[in-house]
């Protein structure tokens, strides 16, 4: 007779997802590094590929999540405080991230002036990057935040040569202390107010300018309705200066060690990212120091904004491949009416279709990177300028539905919070909204249609000459131009060229580099067949399951 607990014996159940290599069992990752230029930096990768897929750091992500950032606005005397208090998994987040750069390293040459830039320092960057995401993806925004941020700080000298050498350091210091006192720092940005959202030059915090004239010191009066990673050492924030919207640096100590005045309202109760803190805070008289001229805030602040854009396309990358490769394992260990999931055909289909835009989102996030990486060049230049609202929009855009999908393929397993699933799908709409929406993005390439023409005809003859001899990806290119040669309707028609112009620029490098088998079926199903809405569909002269062995995590 069998014993009482007979019934609990787990069977059919797929393993647990953990220890897996994130760098090796990703073909389409190590592909992209290696075509965008960063094969050098493949042995970094791979072993942080280790550490971010172990056991270990996919718990700290866990933990990191389930117990959230608290703020405290005082202390227990009623003295003013404002410090927002981590568990300690975000910590051990944070150290790994920034251990491995991800917060200065494209700025390494800075830090030993003479030395040129590397070359392919952002698609190496993207590289750790897309699987940070998939380690833990909140602990993503303040890492992004620094390293973007050196870009607008360049601008001011003064300040740069004081701040950057503390955060060029490869460390990770999160004591609440004046930033002489610490190893390494972290920036914040604080750009929305209530009243203007999106439509920053609307804010109406005032910057007054303090001590005589050529002085870059003022202080701000007012409030931001989001400041992202409130415990970060500094934040770039915009003001109104006498000269008209203003970007400053807006640190957290001032000079003589005192704490700056910013008081946090609360935290944001966000649907997701929740392991990162962002708050809402008031200016009660803070010091903050201009960074450029009165009046180019938003010019000034924008050289952080896209660099955080490219970001966003990245980690949207990186958390779908965890969902489907989630989805694969899950698929691969389990039997449903007497043969593996994997093999059932509605499933084949299914699966490989979401692969194929998971090999796309990466294709054009690193190739965007390595036009950050190649900027002095003309055609580099261009395809950043266009293609990264492109790009952010596109990969941002697809990555709820396809979790969602990712999600349906395991069933309740894949609903509940013991799989990262609801946590992923909970996370990804955040990069969608987060540094400018969809319609942001669209209006962003509808301003470059107006103002830099040349830059849209160096992009579009570069996929015109891609698609030669493609009769889909052609088309395409056809359909784009027609819509830029019909100006009365450019402006309500912006989102489909938008859409266009990434399954064109992501159909011509699938095409070029990938296998036969995933950039036909990409570029039949997104570029030639009738428009569709849910996964699964038109892939039944596809070969599949070249597809799904390709995207296999278990494939090692």
């Amino acid at each position: 007779m069998p014993g009482l607990d007979a019934t609990h014996e787990v069977t059919n159940q797929p393993p647990p997802f953990e220890d897996i290599d994130l760098y090796i069992s990703d073909n389409a990752l190590q592909d992209a590094v290696a075509r965008e230029g960063g094969g050098a930096a493949g042995p970094d990768l791979a072993a942080f590929g280790v550490l971010a897929g172990s056991a270990e750091m996919q718990e700290a992500g866990r933990l990191a999540n389930d117990y959230p950032p608290v703020l405290a606005t005082h202390d227990r005397q009623g003295r003013r405080r404002d410090v927002v208090t981590y568990h300690p998994a975000y910590h051990q987040l944070m150290e790994m991230s920034c251990a491995a750069g991800l917060h200065a390293s494209v700025w390494g040459h800075l830090a030993r002036p003479g030395t040129p830039r590397n070359t392919a320092a952002h698609v190496a960057r993207a590289g750790t990057f897309y699987m940070a995401a998939q380690m833990e993806a909140g602990h993503c925004c303040p890492v992004t935040m620094t390293s973007a941020a050196v870009a607008t700080l360049q601008l001011e000298s003064g300040l740069a040569s004081t701040w950057l050498p503390r955060i060029l350091a490869r460390d990770y210091d999160p004591a609440f202390e004046p930033a002489p006192m610490k190893r390494a720092v972290t920036i914040g940005m604080g750009m929305t107010e209530k009243q203007g959202g999106t439509d920053v030059r609307a804010g109406t915090t005032e910057a007054r300018p303090v001590g005589g004239s050529g002085s870059r010191e003022y202080v701000l009066v007012g409030h931001k309705w989001f400041m992202s990673a409130p415990m970060s050492d500094a934040f770039l924030v915009l003001a109104q200066a006498p000269g008209g919207l203003t970007c400053f640096l807006l640190p957290r100590f001032l000079p003589d060690g005192t704490v700056n005045a910013l008081h946090f309202q609360r935290l944001k109760n966000k649907l997701g990212n929740r392991s990162n803190a962002s708050s809402e805070v008031e200016f009660r008289g803070a010091h903050a120091w201009a960074i450029g001229e009165e009046g180019r805030g938003v010019a000034n602040i924008i050289e952080m904004v896209t660099h955080t854009r490219l970001d966003c396309a990245v980690a949207s990358a990186g958390l779908m491949r965890l969902a489907v490769a989630h989805a694969v394992h899950h698929a691969e260990h389990r039997r449903v009416f007497g043969r593996s999931l994997i093999d059932a055909p509605l499933m084949q289909q299914v699966l490989a279709d979401m692969v194929l835009d998971v090999e796309a989102a990466t294709a054009l996030s690193f190739r965007l990177a390595r036009a950050f990486d190649r900027a002095d060049d003309a055609r580099a230049a261009a395809w950043r300028r266009l293609m990264t609202p492109v790009t952010k929009y596109w990969t941002c855009k697809i990555a709820p539905a396809l979790v969602a999908e990712a999600m349906e393929c395991l069933g309740g397993n894949g609903y509940v919070e013991d799989t990262p699933l609801a946590r992923i799908y909970r996370e990804v709409p955040v990069n969608a909204i987060w540094e400018g929406s969809g319609n942001v993005m669209a209006l962003d390439v509808l301003r470059v249609l107006q103002r830099e023409p040349d830059v849209v005809e160096i992009v579009l003859d570069e996929l015109a000459e891609a698609a030669a001899g493609d009769a889909h990806l052609k088309a395409a290119v056809d359909r784009l131009q027609a819509i830029l040669h019909d100006p009365r309707h450019l402006d309500v028609r912006v989102r489909t060229l938008v859409e266009g112009l990434a399954h064109v620029a992501a159909g011509t490098i699938l095409r070029a580099h990938a296998p036969a088998a995933v950039a036909d079926a990409f570029i039949g199903t997104r570029l030639g067949a009738m428009p569709r809405q849910t996964y699964g569909l038109g892939l039944d002269w596809a070969d599949a399951r070249a597809i799904l062995t390709r995207a296999s995590p278990n494939r090692i």
